[in-house]
């Protein structure tokens, strides 16, 4: 079980660890900076460093089989470090943040259209939301104003921890149909910007709508009968 702190403070650039298991999975650590690639959004990159200086390229970071187990993904024959060393790690921030930015964003756009999301992905400075609304396509002029305006808004954005029985009462918390929040242990992260949206989120996140900066709304396309396609770019 490795200790999530990107939780706590989405921010954290750097931070020690010990090294708990080495296989051919990857490196399992007893706390991370690095969020593994879940809810559409892309798994960290960056590096692990030895106490001799000696580093250890990153290239992906995925969940593990235990209950907040990490991976982080190392290339296969390079150098790996001993079971119960302390490493140094650090993210590559301004991808992570690029993350971050856009994450923020689907959440306001899930604001502004208020449809049912059947799908997503948050990608490094690029990103996408599906919709379920037959019949009708959203003005893309008129959704890049509103983004436009909440975002210079400059609301706050915060997470809090509910029940799992509080998240089954509440099911509108759960936007995206096609990915589930985890459930099982206890507690449920909910990420909310204020007075505008609050839902099931356990991905990393801006602190405030401003800290977006200018978004592109490059294109709303038609995905079969019902389902329409909004993408962003940050510009």
């Amino acid at each position: 079980m490795t200790k999530l702190l990107f939780r706590e403070d989405a921010y954290a650039k750097t931070a020690t660890a010990r090294v708990l298991a080495v296989s051919d999975a990857g490196i399992v650590l007893d706390r991370t900076i690095f969020y593994p690639m879940g809810g559409g959004q892309l798994g960290d990159t960056g590096r692990l460093r030895l106490a001799d200086g000696r580093e250890i390229a990153v290239f992906d970071t995925r969940k593990g089989e235990g209950p907040d187990q990490v991976l982080h993904l190392v290339a296969p024959g390079g150098l790996l470090p001993e079971v119960g060393a302390e490493v140094v790690l650090e993210i590559d921030w301004e991808r992570r943040h690029r993350l971050m930015r856009m994450h923020t964003a689907l959440h306001l756009l899930s604001a502004v259209l208020v449809y049912p999301v059947t799908g997503g992905q948050v990608g490094d400075g690029k990103g996408r939301l599906d919709f379920d609304c037959a019949g009708e396509v959203p003005d893309k002029s008129e959704v890049t104003e509103q983004l436009a305006r909440l975002i210079g808004e400059d609301h706050a954005v915060s997470a809090r921890w509910i029940r799992d029985e509080e998240l089954v009462a509440q099911p509108e918390l759960v936007k995206t149909l096609s990915v589930k929040p985890p459930m099982g242990q206890g507690q449920v992260r909910l990420v909310e910007i204020a007075g505008l949206d609050l839902q099931a989120c356990g991905g990393t996140h801006v602190a405030r709508t401003g800290e977006i900066g200018a978004i592109i709304v490059r294109k709303i396309e038609s995905k079969g009968r019902q389902n329409r396609r909004v993408a962003l770019e940050l510009a």
